[in-house]
Protein backbone atom coordinates (compact mmCIF):
# COMPACT_ATOMS: atom_id res chain seq x y z
CA UNK A 1 0.00 0.00 0.00
CA UNK A 2 1.09 3.40 -0.63
CA UNK A 3 0.20 7.26 0.95
CA UNK A 4 0.89 10.68 -0.88
CA UNK A 5 3.68 12.39 0.46
CA UNK A 6 4.64 15.83 0.42
CA UNK A 7 6.86 17.52 -2.08
CA UNK A 8 9.02 18.87 0.16
CA UNK A 9 9.80 15.75 2.08
CA UNK A 10 13.26 14.87 2.74
CA UNK A 11 14.14 12.13 0.32
CA UNK A 12 13.97 8.82 2.08
CA UNK A 13 14.02 6.52 -1.28
CA UNK A 14 16.40 4.08 -1.21
CA UNK A 15 18.77 1.61 1.20
CA UNK A 16 18.75 1.96 5.13
CA UNK A 17 20.26 -0.58 7.19
CA UNK A 18 20.87 -1.23 10.75
CA UNK A 19 21.15 -3.53 13.19
CA UNK A 20 18.50 -5.02 15.70
CA UNK A 21 19.70 -5.89 19.27
CA UNK A 22 17.37 -8.23 20.33
CA UNK A 23 18.95 -9.62 23.73
CA UNK A 24 21.33 -12.47 22.68
CA UNK A 25 20.89 -11.79 18.70
CA UNK A 26 21.96 -9.42 17.03
CA UNK A 27 20.08 -8.86 13.63
CA UNK A 28 21.07 -6.48 10.78
CA UNK A 29 17.96 -5.21 8.96
CA UNK A 30 17.81 -3.31 5.20
CA UNK A 31 15.01 -1.39 4.48
CA UNK A 32 14.52 -1.10 0.77
CA UNK A 33 12.24 2.13 0.01
CA UNK A 34 11.32 3.21 -3.70
CA UNK A 35 8.56 6.09 -5.02
CA UNK A 36 5.47 4.51 -6.51
CA UNK A 37 2.87 6.62 -7.46
CA UNK A 38 3.68 10.07 -5.61
CA UNK A 39 3.73 7.22 -2.65
CA UNK A 40 5.94 4.99 -1.53
CA UNK A 41 6.46 1.23 -1.68
CA UNK A 42 9.12 -0.77 0.70
CA UNK A 43 10.40 -4.64 1.23
CA UNK A 44 12.50 -5.69 4.38
CA UNK A 45 15.64 -7.75 4.14
CA UNK A 46 17.19 -9.86 7.09
CA UNK A 47 20.71 -10.87 6.08
CA UNK A 48 21.53 -13.01 8.77
CA UNK A 49 18.32 -14.81 8.40
CA UNK A 50 19.07 -15.56 5.05
CA UNK A 51 15.69 -13.60 3.53
CA UNK A 52 15.16 -10.67 1.53
CA UNK A 53 12.25 -9.03 -0.59
CA UNK A 54 9.56 -9.06 3.02
CA UNK A 55 6.84 -6.66 1.31
CA UNK A 56 5.92 -4.31 3.57
CA UNK A 57 1.98 -3.86 4.18
CA UNK A 58 2.27 -0.01 4.56
CA UNK A 59 4.26 2.55 5.03
CA UNK A 60 3.91 6.18 5.44
CA UNK A 61 6.34 9.15 5.59
CA UNK A 62 4.73 12.46 7.21
CA UNK A 63 7.93 14.13 7.89
CA UNK A 64 9.82 13.76 9.74
CA UNK A 65 8.00 10.54 11.13
CA UNK A 66 8.28 7.31 9.42
CA UNK A 67 6.36 3.73 10.03
CA UNK A 68 5.80 1.15 8.31
CA UNK A 69 3.61 -2.25 8.92
CA UNK A 70 4.61 -6.12 8.04
CA UNK A 71 1.22 -7.89 8.03
CA UNK A 72 0.67 -6.00 11.86
CA UNK A 73 2.97 -8.83 13.22
CA UNK A 74 6.02 -6.38 12.85
CA UNK A 75 5.86 -2.52 13.86
CA UNK A 76 8.58 0.32 13.67
CA UNK A 77 7.97 4.21 14.07
CA UNK A 78 10.90 6.42 13.88
CA UNK A 79 12.49 10.27 13.40
CA UNK A 80 13.99 11.39 11.19
CA UNK A 81 17.01 13.64 12.06
CA UNK A 82 20.50 14.46 10.35
CA UNK A 83 20.11 11.55 8.01
CA UNK A 84 19.19 8.61 10.18
CA UNK A 85 16.25 7.18 11.86
CA UNK A 86 15.48 6.71 15.20
CA UNK A 87 13.17 4.75 16.30
CA UNK A 88 11.39 1.88 17.73
CA UNK A 89 10.60 -2.10 16.49
CA UNK A 90 7.94 -4.13 17.80
CA UNK A 91 7.39 -7.68 17.68
CA UNK A 92 5.48 -10.42 18.91
CA UNK A 93 4.66 -7.49 22.33
CA UNK A 94 8.54 -6.91 22.12
CA UNK A 95 10.35 -3.54 21.34
CA UNK A 96 13.73 -2.72 20.47
CA UNK A 97 15.51 0.43 19.73
CA UNK A 98 16.73 0.00 15.86
CA UNK A 99 18.53 3.32 14.20
CA UNK A 100 18.26 3.24 10.88
CA UNK A 101 21.20 5.04 8.35
CA UNK A 102 21.78 5.28 4.59
CA UNK A 103 23.65 3.25 2.65
CA UNK A 104 24.61 -0.86 2.92
CA UNK A 105 24.92 -3.36 6.14
CA UNK A 106 28.07 -3.49 7.27
CA UNK A 107 30.11 -7.32 6.41
CA UNK A 108 29.49 -9.91 8.92
CA UNK A 109 32.41 -11.89 10.38
CA UNK A 110 33.90 -13.81 7.39
CA UNK A 111 36.06 -16.24 9.26
CA UNK A 112 34.41 -18.63 11.50
CA UNK A 113 36.16 -20.31 14.11
CA UNK A 114 36.52 -23.45 12.46
CA UNK A 115 36.84 -22.57 8.59
CA UNK A 116 39.79 -24.27 8.27
CA UNK A 117 42.94 -22.89 7.02
CA UNK A 118 46.06 -23.66 5.03
CA UNK A 119 48.44 -25.52 4.67
CA UNK A 120 46.15 -28.49 4.48
CA UNK A 121 47.84 -31.64 5.78
CA UNK A 122 46.23 -33.44 2.94
CA UNK A 123 45.59 -33.55 -1.33
CA UNK A 124 43.18 -31.38 -2.58
CA UNK A 125 42.38 -31.33 -5.94
CA UNK A 126 39.31 -29.29 -8.39
CA UNK A 127 37.34 -31.82 -10.37
CA UNK A 128 35.26 -32.02 -13.09
CA UNK A 129 32.66 -34.96 -13.54
CA UNK A 130 29.56 -35.67 -15.95
CA UNK A 131 26.36 -36.93 -15.26
CA UNK A 132 25.65 -38.50 -18.33
CA UNK A 133 21.87 -38.56 -17.68
CA UNK A 134 21.47 -34.74 -17.11
CA UNK A 135 24.24 -33.58 -20.16
CA UNK A 136 25.80 -31.60 -17.67
CA UNK A 137 29.28 -31.44 -16.32
CA UNK A 138 29.66 -30.38 -12.09
CA UNK A 139 32.88 -29.07 -10.48
CA UNK A 140 33.89 -29.98 -6.95
CA UNK A 141 36.62 -30.78 -4.87
CA UNK A 142 38.13 -33.98 -3.93
CA UNK A 143 40.23 -33.96 -0.83
CA UNK A 144 42.46 -37.25 0.32
CA UNK A 145 45.01 -38.24 2.83
CA UNK A 146 48.13 -37.62 2.11
CA UNK A 147 49.85 -40.87 3.08
CA UNK A 148 48.04 -44.28 2.41
CA UNK A 149 45.94 -45.53 0.14
CA UNK A 150 42.37 -47.29 -0.76
CA UNK A 151 40.63 -44.88 1.78
CA UNK A 152 36.64 -44.93 2.54
CA UNK A 153 35.17 -42.35 1.05
CA UNK A 154 32.33 -40.07 1.26
CA UNK A 155 30.39 -38.07 -0.83
CA UNK A 156 28.87 -34.81 0.30
CA UNK A 157 25.43 -33.55 -0.45
CA UNK A 158 23.69 -30.38 0.59
CA UNK A 159 20.91 -28.95 1.65
CA UNK A 160 17.65 -27.41 0.20
CA UNK A 161 18.48 -24.02 -2.07
CA UNK A 162 20.98 -23.51 -4.95
CA UNK A 163 24.56 -24.40 -2.73
CA UNK A 164 28.00 -24.62 -3.77
CA UNK A 165 30.67 -27.19 -2.79
CA UNK A 166 30.88 -25.62 0.69
CA UNK A 167 27.24 -25.32 1.45
CA UNK A 168 27.80 -22.12 2.14
CA UNK A 169 24.77 -20.03 3.52
CA UNK A 170 24.61 -17.06 6.29
CA UNK A 171 28.61 -17.05 6.11
CA UNK A 172 29.26 -20.65 7.45
CA UNK A 173 30.81 -23.12 5.17
CA UNK A 174 29.68 -26.51 6.63
CA UNK A 175 30.95 -28.59 4.28
CA UNK A 176 34.03 -27.16 4.14
CA UNK A 177 34.74 -28.16 7.89
CA UNK A 178 33.05 -31.34 7.50
CA UNK A 179 35.17 -32.32 4.47
CA UNK A 180 38.67 -31.02 6.13
CA UNK A 181 37.76 -33.05 9.59
CA UNK A 182 37.38 -36.49 7.77
CA UNK A 183 40.25 -36.08 5.52
CA UNK A 184 42.38 -34.98 8.12
CA UNK A 185 41.22 -38.70 9.60
CA UNK A 186 41.47 -40.99 6.92
CA UNK A 187 38.82 -40.44 4.85
CA UNK A 188 38.84 -38.94 1.44
CA UNK A 189 35.93 -36.59 0.32
CA UNK A 190 33.98 -35.08 -2.51
CA UNK A 191 32.33 -32.54 -2.28
CA UNK A 192 31.05 -30.46 -5.41
CA UNK A 193 28.56 -26.99 -6.31
CA UNK A 194 24.92 -27.87 -6.92
CA UNK A 195 24.10 -27.86 -10.77
CA UNK A 196 24.04 -24.69 -12.04
CA UNK A 197 25.70 -23.15 -9.15
CA UNK A 198 30.06 -21.73 -9.19
CA UNK A 199 31.33 -23.84 -11.41
CA UNK A 200 28.85 -26.54 -12.25
CA UNK A 201 26.80 -26.44 -15.20
CA UNK A 202 23.09 -26.95 -15.57
CA UNK A 203 19.81 -25.64 -14.56
CA UNK A 204 19.14 -25.50 -10.66
CA UNK A 205 15.45 -23.97 -11.15
CA UNK A 206 14.18 -26.61 -13.10
CA UNK A 207 15.49 -29.72 -11.03
CA UNK A 208 13.44 -31.81 -8.98
CA UNK A 209 14.72 -33.96 -6.22
CA UNK A 210 15.42 -37.13 -8.74
CA UNK A 211 17.23 -34.69 -11.02
CA UNK A 212 19.79 -34.12 -7.73
CA UNK A 213 20.04 -37.47 -6.54
CA UNK A 214 21.15 -38.07 -10.30
CA UNK A 215 24.07 -35.68 -9.68
CA UNK A 216 24.99 -37.20 -6.37
CA UNK A 217 24.67 -41.13 -8.01
CA UNK A 218 27.04 -39.24 -10.72
CA UNK A 219 29.44 -37.87 -7.94
CA UNK A 220 29.56 -41.69 -6.59
CA UNK A 221 29.95 -43.34 -10.28
CA UNK A 222 33.62 -40.81 -10.55
CA UNK A 223 34.81 -42.06 -7.17
CA UNK A 224 34.67 -45.70 -8.54
CA UNK A 225 37.57 -44.32 -11.43
CA UNK A 226 39.75 -42.98 -8.43
CA UNK A 227 42.53 -45.16 -7.90
CA UNK A 228 42.91 -43.46 -4.05
CA UNK A 229 39.81 -44.47 -3.08
CA UNK A 230 38.38 -48.29 -1.77
CA UNK A 231 35.93 -48.77 -4.40
CA UNK A 232 33.76 -51.23 -1.94
CA UNK A 233 33.65 -48.06 0.51
CA UNK A 234 32.29 -45.86 -0.72
CA UNK A 235 29.54 -44.01 1.01
CA UNK A 236 26.73 -40.56 0.43
CA UNK A 237 26.74 -37.92 3.99
CA UNK A 238 24.00 -35.98 2.81
CA UNK A 239 22.16 -32.39 5.12
CA UNK A 240 18.62 -31.79 5.41
CA UNK A 241 17.40 -32.22 1.52
CA UNK A 242 21.27 -33.76 0.87
CA UNK A 243 20.21 -36.27 3.45
CA UNK A 244 17.01 -37.07 2.01
CA UNK A 245 19.25 -38.00 -1.61
CA UNK A 246 21.16 -40.40 0.43
CA UNK A 247 18.40 -42.48 1.31
CA UNK A 248 17.09 -42.36 -1.95
CA UNK A 249 20.15 -43.11 -3.54
CA UNK A 250 20.88 -46.13 -0.79
CA UNK A 251 17.63 -47.63 -1.84
CA UNK A 252 19.15 -48.84 -5.31
CA UNK A 253 21.25 -51.35 -5.07
CA UNK A 254 22.97 -50.63 -8.09
CA UNK A 255 24.49 -47.96 -6.58
CA UNK A 256 26.71 -50.21 -4.59
CA UNK A 257 26.92 -47.71 -1.52
CA UNK A 258 29.00 -49.10 1.58
CA UNK A 259 27.09 -46.56 3.83
CA UNK A 260 25.12 -43.35 4.29
CA UNK A 261 24.57 -40.36 6.94
CA UNK A 262 21.73 -38.84 7.17
CA UNK A 263 22.33 -35.25 9.10
CA UNK A 264 18.60 -34.23 9.70
CA UNK A 265 16.84 -35.70 6.19
CA UNK A 266 13.58 -35.69 5.67
CA UNK A 267 11.90 -39.24 6.99
CA UNK A 268 8.56 -38.54 6.96
CA UNK A 269 5.99 -37.66 4.06
CA UNK A 270 6.69 -34.72 2.29
CA UNK A 271 3.79 -32.49 2.61
CA UNK A 272 3.52 -33.86 6.39
CA UNK A 273 7.19 -32.41 7.23
CA UNK A 274 6.58 -29.11 5.72
CA UNK A 275 3.23 -28.82 7.37
CA UNK A 276 5.36 -29.53 10.66
CA UNK A 277 7.85 -26.98 9.82
CA UNK A 278 5.62 -24.21 9.62
CA UNK A 279 3.83 -25.20 12.68
CA UNK A 280 6.86 -25.18 14.71
CA UNK A 281 8.47 -22.46 13.50
CA UNK A 282 5.43 -20.01 13.17
CA UNK A 283 4.91 -20.75 16.96
CA UNK A 284 8.39 -20.84 18.17
CA UNK A 285 7.73 -16.54 16.83
CA UNK A 286 4.87 -16.33 18.60
CA UNK A 287 2.17 -16.39 15.80
CA UNK A 288 -1.00 -17.47 16.91
CA UNK A 289 -2.14 -20.72 16.61
CA UNK A 290 -5.38 -18.92 14.84
CA UNK A 291 -3.10 -16.86 12.78
CA UNK A 292 -1.53 -20.46 11.81
CA UNK A 293 -4.48 -22.44 10.79
CA UNK A 294 -5.26 -19.19 8.37
CA UNK A 295 -1.90 -19.82 6.77
CA UNK A 296 -2.66 -23.46 6.45
CA UNK A 297 -6.06 -22.50 5.00
CA UNK A 298 -3.97 -20.63 2.22
CA UNK A 299 -1.49 -23.38 1.59
CA UNK A 300 -4.45 -25.78 1.32
CA UNK A 301 -5.77 -22.99 -1.42
CA UNK A 302 -2.84 -22.79 -3.21
CA UNK A 303 -2.27 -26.25 -3.48
CA UNK A 304 -5.79 -26.99 -5.05
CA UNK A 305 -4.62 -24.15 -7.49
CA UNK A 306 -1.90 -25.75 -8.33
CA UNK A 307 -3.29 -29.60 -8.71
CA UNK A 308 -6.59 -28.10 -10.73
CA UNK A 309 -4.54 -26.03 -13.36
CA UNK A 310 -1.70 -26.43 -15.72
CA UNK A 311 1.62 -24.44 -15.06
CA UNK A 312 1.33 -22.06 -17.87
CA UNK A 313 -2.19 -21.37 -17.52
CA UNK A 314 -1.75 -20.43 -13.40
CA UNK A 315 1.42 -18.44 -14.77
CA UNK A 316 -0.93 -16.49 -17.88
CA UNK A 317 -3.30 -15.83 -15.47
CA UNK A 318 -2.39 -14.98 -12.41
CA UNK A 319 -4.59 -11.81 -11.32
CA UNK A 320 -7.67 -13.45 -12.10
CA UNK A 321 -6.77 -16.95 -10.07
CA UNK A 322 -5.73 -14.51 -7.40
CA UNK A 323 -9.45 -12.74 -7.44
CA UNK A 324 -11.13 -16.30 -7.84
CA UNK A 325 -9.15 -18.05 -4.79
CA UNK A 326 -7.84 -15.32 -2.50
CA UNK A 327 -10.73 -15.00 0.62
CA UNK A 328 -13.21 -11.89 0.05
CA UNK A 329 -11.23 -10.46 3.80
CA UNK A 330 -7.61 -10.41 1.82
CA UNK A 331 -8.28 -10.09 -1.77
CA UNK A 332 -8.62 -6.17 -1.71
CA UNK A 333 -5.31 -6.15 0.65
CA UNK A 334 -2.17 -5.72 -2.41
CA UNK A 335 0.47 -6.97 -0.15
CA UNK A 336 -1.66 -10.31 0.76
CA UNK A 337 -2.19 -10.72 -2.98
CA UNK A 338 1.57 -10.59 -3.50
CA UNK A 339 2.19 -12.97 -0.95
CA UNK A 340 -0.05 -15.45 -2.73
CA UNK A 341 1.14 -14.79 -5.79
CA UNK A 342 4.71 -15.49 -4.49
CA UNK A 343 3.65 -18.94 -2.58
CA UNK A 344 1.90 -20.07 -5.69
CA UNK A 345 4.84 -19.29 -7.74
CA UNK A 346 7.02 -21.09 -5.03
CA UNK A 347 4.84 -24.35 -4.57
CA UNK A 348 5.28 -24.49 -8.46
CA UNK A 349 9.13 -25.14 -8.21
CA UNK A 350 10.60 -28.51 -9.14
CA UNK A 351 12.37 -28.93 -6.17
CA UNK A 352 9.52 -28.21 -4.08
CA UNK A 353 6.90 -30.18 -5.76
CA UNK A 354 9.03 -32.96 -5.40
CA UNK A 355 9.46 -32.03 -1.72
CA UNK A 356 5.83 -32.40 -1.21
CA UNK A 357 5.49 -35.76 -3.01
CA UNK A 358 8.60 -37.59 -1.27
CA UNK A 359 6.78 -40.45 0.22
CA UNK A 360 10.31 -42.46 1.73
CA UNK A 361 7.92 -45.42 2.91
CA UNK A 362 7.79 -46.54 -0.59
CA UNK A 363 11.84 -46.46 -0.67
CA UNK A 364 13.37 -47.15 3.24
CA UNK A 365 12.87 -50.84 3.27
CA UNK A 366 14.92 -51.26 0.22
CA UNK A 367 17.51 -49.64 1.93
CA UNK A 368 20.73 -52.46 2.97
CA UNK A 369 23.54 -50.06 3.66
CA UNK A 370 24.42 -49.25 7.08
CA UNK A 371 22.59 -46.20 8.08
CA UNK A 372 23.96 -43.39 10.33
CA UNK A 373 20.76 -40.99 10.89
CA UNK A 374 21.56 -38.13 13.39
CA UNK A 375 19.25 -34.81 14.91
CA UNK A 376 19.27 -31.96 17.07
CA UNK A 377 16.97 -31.72 19.62
CA UNK A 378 16.21 -27.70 18.87
CA UNK A 379 15.83 -28.54 14.97
CA UNK A 380 12.39 -27.01 13.80
CA UNK A 381 12.72 -27.93 10.68
CA UNK A 382 13.66 -31.40 10.28
CA UNK A 383 11.74 -32.20 14.10
CA UNK A 384 14.75 -35.36 14.96
CA UNK A 385 12.60 -37.65 17.70
CA UNK A 386 9.73 -38.00 15.15
CA UNK A 387 11.32 -38.13 12.08
CA UNK A 388 14.13 -40.61 13.54
CA UNK A 389 11.36 -43.10 15.00
CA UNK A 390 9.61 -43.17 11.95
CA UNK A 391 13.23 -44.75 10.25
CA UNK A 392 14.29 -46.80 12.83
CA UNK A 393 10.63 -48.66 12.08
CA UNK A 394 10.86 -48.74 7.82
CA UNK A 395 14.55 -49.04 8.08
CA UNK A 396 15.02 -52.19 10.31
CA UNK A 397 18.28 -53.47 10.03
CA UNK A 398 22.08 -51.88 9.77
CA UNK A 399 20.88 -48.26 11.67
CA UNK A 400 22.46 -46.49 14.34
CA UNK A 401 20.31 -42.69 15.25
CA UNK A 402 21.46 -40.05 17.86
CA UNK A 403 19.76 -37.09 18.65
CA UNK A 404 21.97 -34.48 20.33
CA UNK A 405 20.62 -31.98 23.07
CA UNK A 406 20.74 -28.75 22.35
CA UNK A 407 21.59 -28.51 18.65
CA UNK A 408 19.53 -26.93 16.15
CA UNK A 409 19.11 -27.83 12.41
CA UNK A 410 22.67 -26.96 10.96
CA UNK A 411 23.79 -28.77 14.26
CA UNK A 412 25.50 -25.91 16.18
CA UNK A 413 24.60 -25.47 19.61
CA UNK A 414 21.48 -23.11 19.93
CA UNK A 415 19.43 -21.25 22.26
CA UNK A 416 16.11 -21.13 20.39
CA UNK A 417 16.63 -23.30 16.98
CA UNK A 418 15.47 -20.53 15.16
CA UNK A 419 16.98 -19.85 11.63
CA UNK A 420 17.32 -16.19 12.68
CA UNK A 421 20.31 -17.62 15.53
CA UNK A 422 22.62 -19.26 12.46
CA UNK A 423 24.46 -16.40 11.50
CA UNK A 424 24.72 -15.32 14.82
CA UNK A 425 26.57 -18.57 16.52
CA UNK A 426 30.04 -18.74 15.81
CA UNK A 427 30.36 -22.55 15.55
CA UNK A 428 29.52 -24.11 12.38
CA UNK A 429 29.03 -28.15 12.90
CA UNK A 430 29.28 -29.29 16.94
CA UNK A 431 32.99 -30.96 17.31
CA UNK A 432 30.80 -34.34 18.56
CA UNK A 433 29.19 -34.54 15.89
CA UNK A 434 32.51 -34.52 13.49
CA UNK A 435 33.37 -36.86 15.79
CA UNK A 436 30.61 -39.24 15.66
CA UNK A 437 30.52 -38.85 12.42
CA UNK A 438 34.40 -40.01 11.73
CA UNK A 439 33.85 -43.08 14.88
CA UNK A 440 31.03 -44.73 13.23
CA UNK A 441 32.59 -44.79 9.30
CA UNK A 442 35.68 -45.90 10.57
CA UNK A 443 34.05 -49.14 13.11
CA UNK A 444 31.02 -50.18 10.44
CA UNK A 445 32.55 -49.41 7.47
CA UNK A 446 35.34 -52.05 7.12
Amino acid sequence: MTFLFSVFSQNIEGGWYGTLNAGMMKLRIVLNITTENNGYSATMDSPDQGTKGIPISSIRYEQPKLCFNIQNLIEYEGQYVNDSIFGIFRQNGAEFPLVLSKGAPEPILTIRPQDPQPPFPYHSELIQFENKEAGIALAGTFTWPEKGNNFPVAVLVSGSGPQNRDEELLNHRPFLVLADYLTRNGIAVLRYDDRGVGDSKGNYKTASLDDFASDAKSAVNYLKTRKEVDSQRIGVIGHSEGGTIALLLASDAKNDLSYIVSMAGMVIRGDSLLKIQRYLLSSKHGIPDEDIAKNEELINIINDVIKQHPEKYILENMEYITDENLPDSLRKDESMRKVFQQGIKQLMTPELKSLMAWNPSEILPRIKCNVLALGGDKDLQVPASLNLNHLQLQVKKRVTTKIYPGLNHLFQHSITGLPSEYAQIDETISPEVLGDIVSWIKNNNN
